[in-house]
């Protein structure tokens, strides 16, 4: 009989070549195969459902009684997921999900090699029902509305699945595990529960760890055995994609105190290390991603994600993602165009267009002024790009707010800014930030550079990590009970110290010594 070496695996084939039945060993096959495949796990338990139980008899008799079984780990228990022929070349695969609201990306990931072989993202088709959340949760309470949007979902899930596999030249059966990493409500609505609750007082979400699932539950294009795994949550605002942040941040399990914020459509702040994590979330996302902006849009070829301008010229320069013409501007962008506005001298600490300084570049369009970024022959849309007042106005309540997050959590927690190791920025927006335009424009404090680590798409490294290890897997359960969370929608101080942070980069300038002003 194989025997399997422990590992870090939560998801596994066992070798296992069992006794054949005869007049003198009548145990039934079932009870057979899962003895025979204690032995292999070291006398770890193993059940199996009932739809493979049919099947076993005549699989057993068709592979001579040798067989490789294909097992998931759940609650201390080992479950069967399905049996083939001794020796086979098994291509077993899984998948890892950040499940946006706005964007889902996909990684297929080859379980044996631990290796990730393709990644696409999609645009969130419950778009169609609405941009935001709550429009979406408000739509789930209609008549057959929730059962829509989860359809929705399931159904480009289920094609962009099919269209993964074959470019990777495998059937469907063959991706035998899924792990999800999303906000709370994102959660609810993939699993076809109700998020009623989630936006009205007290704010309580149907579950917050929810239970392994089989794919065929939810009518996932998988192995229909495959076991689900979604990340769990701490509450209505801090969801399994910040559980997976921490998870691929490594914060919690280090010595030194570590900041991770992730800016989508809220901005979510942990701050912690291995003893302790105090948690927080603040709306202060649209206008750093960009989705504020008149020329905004969301990371993509075309969209400027850094722009400088010459002190002297007034030159602007601009780089956009693949070289494309350009389209619009994202947040890292937006914050690179409004940090180098200000000092250029163009903008006031204010955030306020100093004419003389934009010269012909400023321009009033039906009342309102407008800064030509790119004019028309030079954009890729035949259009002037333009940032208005108004953009600029949104961009600088966002940044207090962001600022006045991390500075409202820290003084709660009598934490000093430089005590911070580590400054942890996930997300599209953390890998195209340039953290020195956001320094100077106040958003985030003025710390050393090297202190930033921009840590990309941490939901889905995080979905992918518990996909591939027991130990991480195990560990996001740890990481949600440790999390205390802080309302600061109910903090007066938040408020005060919001409309201290409404200018650039402060109203008290000694907080940001190395940000120069023309």
């Amino acid at each position: 009989m194989g025997r399997i070496p422990k590992s870090d695996e939560w998801i596994k084939v066992v070798e296992t070549r069992l006794t054949r039945p005869s007049l003198k060993d009548n145990t039934g096959d079932v009870d057979r195969l899962l003895k025979g495949i204690e032995k292999g796990l070291q006398r770890e338990k193993v059940r199996s459902d009932f739809s493979l139980v049919k099947r076993i008899p005549n699989l057993l008799r068709e592979y001579g009684y040798n067989i490789r079984a294909l097992l998931y780990e759940d609650g201390h228990c080992w479950h069967l997921m399905d049996v083939y022929p001794s020796r086979s070349d098994l291509r077993l695969y899984g998948l890892a999900v950040d499940m946006g609201s706005s964007t889902v990306v996909v990684q297929l990931v080859n379980l044996v090699k631990k290796t990730v072989k393709e990644e696409i993202s999609f645009i969130n088709p419950q778009n169609e029902i609405g941009a935001d959340i709550l429009t979406r949760i408000h739509f789930a309470s209609e008549d057959g509305g929730l059962d829509r949007l989860q359809t929705l979902l399931i159904d480009k899930l289920n094609q962009e699945i099919r269209h993964v596999a074959s470019k990777e030249g495998i059937e469907t059966d063959a991706i035998v595990a899924m792990s999800v990493a999303g906000n709370t409500t994102m959660t609810h609505l993939f699993l076809g529960l109700s998020p009623y609750w989630i936006c009205r007082e007290p704010y309580i979400p149907v579950v917050n760890n929810p239970a392994l699932l089989r794919c065929a539950e939810l009518g996932l294009a998988l192995h229909s055995e495959a076991p689900v795994l979604v990340f769990p949550n701490v509450g209505s605002y801090l969801g399994g994609d910040l559980i997976a942040g921490i998870l691929a941040s490594g914060m919690a399990e280090a010595d030194d105190l570590s900041i991770l914020v992730d800016v989508g459509t809220n901005a979510e702040v942990v701050i912690g290390n291995r003893d302790w994590l105090v948690a927080c979330a603040g709306a202060a996302g649209p206008a750093l991603e960009g989705g504020v902006a008149s020329m905004g849009m969301m990371a993509g070829p075309g969209v400027i994600d850094k722009v400088r301008i010459n002190p002297v010229s007034k030159a602007f320069s601009v780089r956009t993602i693949q070289d494309k013409p350009p389209m619009g501007i994202c947040g890292s962008g937006l914050i690179d165009l409004v940090a180098q506005l200000f000092l250029a001298g163009m903008i006031d600490l204010r955030g306020k267009f100093v004419a003389e300084r934009c010269a012909e570049r400023l321009q009033e369009m039906d009342g309102i002024k407008h800064l030509i970024v790119m004019d028309a022959k030079d954009s890729g849309t035949g259009k002037d790009l333009t940032l208005s007042q108004p953009d600029i106005d949104a961009l600088i309540r966002s940044k207090a707010a962001m600022y006045t997050i991390l500075t409202t959590i820290t003084t709660m927690l009598n934490v000093s800014m430089k005590e911070i190791s580590r400054f942890n920025i996930a997300g599209t927006f953390g890998s195209y930030i340039d953290p020195r335009s956001a320094i100077t424009l106040g958003m985030i404090p003025d710390l050393p550079l090297e202190t930033y680590r921009p840590l990309g798409n941490t939901s889905l490294n995080g979905a992918c990590q518990a996909l591939l290890s027991a130990a991480a897997r195990d560990e996001i359960y740890r990481i949600r009970d440790r999390i205390t969370y802080v309302e600061l929608n109910v903090n007066q101080e938040f408020m005060n110290l919001f409309s201290a942070a409404k200018f650039i980069p402060h109203t008290d300038r000694s907080l940001f010594p190395s940000v120069q002003s023309y």
